[in-house]
């Protein structure tokens, strides 16, 4: 089996990780026989997840309707977002907790 790659930052995903899969078929409609493609699935590693969810729409329809599923996915709940968060943690190193207010301490927002 080949290994997962992110569509995007083409970072490994390996099995259990955490990601976001799109999977995409494609199938006749009013035509007889009916006819079925085998299904393809794309994977996206949570950072690019949610970086794709918070900007703007892609060119392309098809790119628009996945891209409005994963902005549905990273907007329903926290979990997609904080897994984000872990792994740049995990690959920075450097990122605070969030909890633990040292880094609002360090910097003034302008205006």
């Amino acid at each position: 089996m080949r290994p997962l790659c992110c569509l995007r930052c083409r970072r490994e995903i390996e099995a259990g990780d955490k990601s976001v899969a799109v999977y995409m078929f494609a199938q006749t409609v009013g035509v007889r026989p009916r006819q079925k493609s085998t299904a393809q699935r794309i994977c996206f590693c949570p950072q690019c997840a949610v970086s794709l969810a918070m900007g703007l729409p892609p060119d392309g329809a098809l790119n628009m309707v996945a891209w409005e599923m994963i902005r549905e996915l990273v907007s329903a709940e926290p979990a997609l977002n904080e897994a984000a968060w872990e792994c740049l943690r995990g690959i920075v190193g450097l990122l605070p907790a969030g909890n633990d207010g040292e880094a609002a301490r360090g910097y003034r927002r302008a205006g």
